[in-house]
């Protein structure tokens, strides 16, 4: 250790602006929720976990499927086209909305984040920012996304990728940091 000050001071962190859309017994109650209904639920009976979202605030399209091991922070900030696929131990840090389109599929262990902070705040402000996904794109296995990315109609993101910026609609996508690197070719 070193006597050096910490650019951060954390005493002085507030996030009394941040409006989470709900009161907090709501969110409570959405949170245990989550945690005994989800996991009890089959991998067939996803209607359950779709109404349970709709229930709490979400907007569903129709024929969407919803693993049970997927993590929604805020339902009510989430909107999920027809004939869309979130898969297991997804997460949807959603402080800020999350909108994704038709047909979509984002797969296991991928995290879309919509909050993070300031770097350059000594009080490490919270910042938050939507995520929209495009019609038809696909976000492969365990991949990142930050907040503010816009991801363009059939774009594809390759596995573990770290999307810190809009990636272009119709173009296959990987690495970390993101970077598009040929078009999709549709059969």
């Amino acid at each position: 250790m070193t006597d050096e000050k910490p650019y951060v001071d954390l005493s002085k962190y507030d996030q009394s602006w941040f409006d989470r859309g709900r009161p907090g017994w709501y969110i409570l109650l959405w949170w245990l929720v989550q945690a005994i209904a989800f996991p009890l639920t089959p991998h067939p009976l996803n209607i359950i976990r779709c109404a349970l979202l709709r229930l709490f605030g979400a907007k569903i399209g129709k024929g969407v499927l919803i693993r049970p091991t997927a993590r929604f922070t805020y339902p009510w900030k989430v909107t999920i086209g027809d004939y869309s696929w979130i898969g297991d131990d997804v997460v949807l840090y959603s402080l800020d909305q999350i909108n994704i389109g038709e047909h979509c599929i984002i797969s296991q262990k991928t995290y879309l984040c919509t909050g993070s902070h300031d770097i350059q705040d000594p009080a490490f402000g919270l910042k938050t920012a939507s995520i929209t996904i495009g019609n038809g794109a696909w976000v492969a296995a365990d991949c990142f996304v930050a907040p503010g990315v816009e991801i363009g109609v059939n774009a594809v993101i390759g596995a573990r990728s770290s999307v810190f910026t809009d990636m272009p609609a119709g173009q296959v996508c990987w690495g970390s940091p993101c970077r598009p690197h040929h078009p999709r070719i549709k059969q």
